[in-house]
């Protein structure tokens, strides 16, 4: 949702479902946004391809992560009002360090997240590998995957070394 004099939201999977066909409009011009910031910057003319985290996505890693995410058509889980998970999708949150966001499939009890988390957590790291996020698929407490997220060279997104 967006917040007054904030902009656009993106879902990061900790809150509730968007009602259906209310979002597009938005998730379409932040996302159109965040490619010509990067083409801007020097980026290629698509904004994918051999191009980086431009600086405020770097400084804001888990709105860039979710908005990526959502634009590639993936799920955002969704939250009720009493906080209990309603559908099985992608939550963004905070990395273990700054700069880093962390990936999750999560779902209500029951609702088979578990079984397919290694499959969609690929299907996340590719759409954010294709615009230069760097991924990387963790086992966490009981098992369950994760992906780290960061620019490439690191949570300052300095660039990698081709040396």
């Amino acid at each position: 949702m967006a917040v007054p004099g904030q902009g656009f939201d993106p879902a990061t999977g900790d809150g509730p479902a968007a009602p259906p066909g209310g979002r597009e409009r938005e998730l379409r011009t932040a996302y159109e946004g965040l490619l010509q910031i990067r083409r801007l910057l020097g980026g290629p003319a698509d904004g994918t391809a051999d191009t980086a985290p431009a600086p405020w996505e770097v400084r804001q890693p888990t709105r860039a992560v979710a908005l990526v995410l959502e634009a590639a058509g993936i799920a955002p889980s969704a939250l009720d009002a009493q906080g209990r998970r309603t559908r099985n999708g992608y939550r963004v949150a905070a990395g273990a360090e700054p700069g880093r966001a962390e990936v999750t499939w999560l779902g209500p009890p029951g609702g088979g997240a578990a079984g397919e988390e290694q499959e969609r957590l690929t299907d996340c790291a590719a759409a954010l590998e294709r615009l230069g996020w760097v991924c990387l698929l963790y086992r966490g407490p009981r098992g369950r995957r994760f992906l780290e997220v960061e620019p490439p060279g690191g949570p300052g997104g300095r660039p990698v070394s081709s040396g």
